[in-house]
Formats: structure tokens, C-alpha cells, sequence
């Protein structure tokens, strides 16, 4: 039963992790500048983000 949460689990943290970076690759380069992020970062921010909210 473990290793099926376990599973269930990585598939939500992957699908929240999706779902951020596809939400503010939508942004403008402008709004991204005004919450202070470059495009480049989207994926870095986001993972550390999920990182530190998850433990």
C-alpha cells in the first residue's frame, strides 16, 4: 500500500509542478519582471517552490 501512495504522491507533486510552470509561461515577460522573475527561471522557481512547501 505504501509504494502506491508513494506513486500517487510523485504523480500529484508532477502534475503541480506542470501546472505552475505551464501558468506562468503564459505570463508576459512584463508580468513575470513585475513578480520578479525571468523566463529562464520559471522551472528552477517553481521546483524550489514545491520543494520547500512539501517538506
Amino acid at each position: 500500500m505504501n509504494t502506491f501512495k508513494s506513486i500517487t504522491e510523485k504523480l500529484a507533486a508532477w502534475r503541480r509542478y506542470r501546472d505552475a510552470v505551464r501558468e506562468l509561461s503564459q505570463l508576459t515577460d512584463r508580468e513575470l519582471s513585475d513578480i520578479g522573475i525571468r523566463r529562464g527561471e520559471i522551472e528552477t522557481i517553481v521546483r524550489q517552490t514545491l520543494v520547500t512547501t512539501a517538506g
